[in-house]
């Protein structure tokens, strides 16, 4: 008896050290690309994080962030930025749960052809993409011409160089990471529950609410959070579909380098952009279990 409980010890000593032996090799192989994480994304943020807490003599401030409570502009910059990604991610989400159903319900050949079209945008450079929508929707394109000579309208619409033109520029960009996610949860669904609940006298619009759509709430959900943030850092679409009269916090981070040579305001700028985002990640995480995400 007590030859076999010697020879359990030793076994479990034994697997004991392989385990540690092989988290170690792990840790090998993996810390060069931490070493490399570490020099090209924490490096640069803790040096901004340092320089947004610095004056311009160099000296320890908080005024950096104080400007950003007491000034009017920054206060207009964030409310610019949380506006149109709130809206952005609204009208992807109105547009990409119907699509990305419609894609359930298709044929695979014809569902196949529809997902190309969706990520067809995607290989296509967002400042391509962004000019086309200029070209399109700008007082003397193809819209406001096909209006007028039509007789839709009398004046050309404002539809660039303003909020307008950049939401329908973001949305376009946007709505491809909002489908995806949604139909890969859609997917998974089984559709002998739709058909349970149509026999137990659910009609077709009170099984896709009261069963399909809470089961697709975690495609829902993740693409909701990877809309939104996307949207919180966009530069090239407010930048040219606004006009100069949609700044936005990317913009502004620009400007401050760029013309105020004000790192340190850009600094500020970074660190409440990436805060805000990370606070937005770990409220999704929080509400993750009772939406079911965990699944």
């Amino acid at each position: 008896m007590s030859g076999h409980v010697g020879r359990s010890v030793v076994h479990a000593a034994a697997l004991r050290r392989d385990e540690v032996t092989e988290r170690l090799l792990l840790l090998a192989l993996t810390l060069p690309a931490l070493l490399l994480v570490a020099a090209v994304t924490l490096v640069p943020v803790g040096l901004l994080t340092y320089l947004s807490f610095t004056d311009e003599a160099g000296g320890w401030s908080f005024e950096n962030y104080l400007r950003l409570v007491e000034s009017p502009t920054y206060l207009r910059v964030f409310v610019n930025t949380f506006q149109v990604s709130f809206l952005t991610t609204a009208i992807c989400l109105l547009l990409g749960v119907p699509l990305a159903y419609l894609l359930t319900r298709l044929r695979p050949r014809l569902a196949n052809i529809l997902m190309i079209a969706i990520l067809l945008p995607l290989w296509t450079s967002v400042l391509v993409r962004t000019y086309a929508w200029l070209i399109i929707l700008q007082r003397n394109g193809l819209i406001n011409q096909v209006g007028l000579d039509s007789g839709l309208w009398t004046e050309p619409l404002a539809l660039s160089f303003n909020e307008t033109g950049t939401i329908i520029g973001t949305v376009h960009i946007m709505l491809p990471y909002m489908v995806l996610p949604i139909y890969a949860a859609m997917k998974k669904i089984e559709r002998s529950l739709l058909d349970a609940a149509a026999s137990m006298g659910a009609g077709p619009p009170r099984a896709f609410f009261s069963v399909f759509l809470p089961l697709a709430a975690p495609g829902i959900a993740a693409g909701v959070l990877i809309v939104f943030v996307l949207c919180l850092g966009f530069y090239v679409v407010p930048e040219i579909l606004g006009g100069g009269k949609v700044v936005m916090l990317a913009m502004q981070i620009a400007s401050d380098v760029q013309l105020f040579f004000n790192w340190g305001a850009a600094g500020a700028l970074g660190v409440v952009l990436l805060v805000a985002t990370l606070l937005l990640i770990a409220i999704a995480n929080r509400l993750s279990p009772r939406a079911g995400l965990e699944n």
